[in-house]
């Protein structure tokens, strides 16, 4: 069984229990600030975390996580100093974690040898939100090689293509729930038990639904739905607000949202 399967409480759909999945953009304010926030969002029940690697042009991100993105880079993060840093949160941190980033940051790096940091470091899969199916490829393929998930991303947009990827999905499938960028939204009003229904008679992997979550109340309905719940720009923006003392409230907001979640 995979590391992120066990995040959804097994391999088989019958098992599947509701994960909270926590994104947390790298290096806002700085890199030991968010390794304590991984360790207070796991802390407080998250089932899953995915790490956002900054980039100068974060095309799905709304302003929240791109001003995250603009001020970690203004620090001077890069992606060798994140991979140091999940090599020593592996020293005692157990749940699954992906990375969120874009193909042009993994291209520059070299795929091979992205994806060999990765498995070196204990990287348990990719989101690149920038690349079509028709193009996962280009990645899949160097992923597989080292045990990676290459995880795909479902849109209100992908109509016909849902069965296709769902099909062929790894890890976990991302449902977005909103067209548009990510962002706190004060309702989802998309047909999100109709896309699931179609996941689950193609694939027996989990899927969770982000984009616009940030209430108990929203993840609660969202799991119900799915397998579970994503939430990146509400913790994005808790950090934000309290920088280096962010971890304690990270904790508290995962606790009530893995709360709201349910088992």
């Amino acid at each position: 069984m995979s590391n992120i399967a066990r995040a959804f409480g097994g391999s088989s759909a019958a098992n599947h229990s509701k994960a909270f999945i926590a994104f947390i953009t790298c290096g806002d304010p700085d890199l030991a600030t968010t390794a304590s926030c991984v360790r207070a969002a796991v802390r407080g029940g998250a089932d899953l975390i995915e790490l956002g690697i900054p980039f100068s042009d974060p095309t799905a991100e709304g302003p929240v996580i791109q001003a995250a993105n603009e001020r970690a880079l203004r620090g001077g993060v890069t992606t060798d100093r994140i991979f140091e840093m999940v090599k020593a949160l592996r020293r005692d941190v157990t749940a699954p974690m992906v990375f969120m980033t874009y193909a042009n940051v993994v291209f520059s790096y070299g795929i091979d040898r992205f994806c060999d940091q990765c498995a070196g470091a204990g990287i348990d899969g990719m989101i690149l939100p920038d690349v079509p199916y028709e193009e996962k490829e280009e990645f899949a393929p160097a992923c597989r090689a080292r045990g990676l998930d290459f995880v795909s991303l479902i849109a209100p947009t992908s109509e016909n293509r849902v069965a296709m990827i769902a099909r062929e999905a790894e890890g976990f499938l991302y449902i977005v729930s909103s067209m548009g960028v990510t962002g706190v939204r004060s309702e989802i009003t998309t047909d999100i038990g109709a896309m699931v229904k179609l996941v689950r008679e193609n694939t027996s992997i989990p899927c969770a639904v982000g984009f616009g979550i940030s209430t108990p109340a929203q993840a609660r309905k969202m799991a119900d739905l799915s397998d579970g719940a994503i939430v990146g720009s509400a913790i994005v923006r808790l950090i934000a607000e309290h920088g280096k003392e962010a971890p304690e409230y990270v904790y508290e907001y995962v606790k009530s949202m893995k709360e709201g979640v349910g088992a």
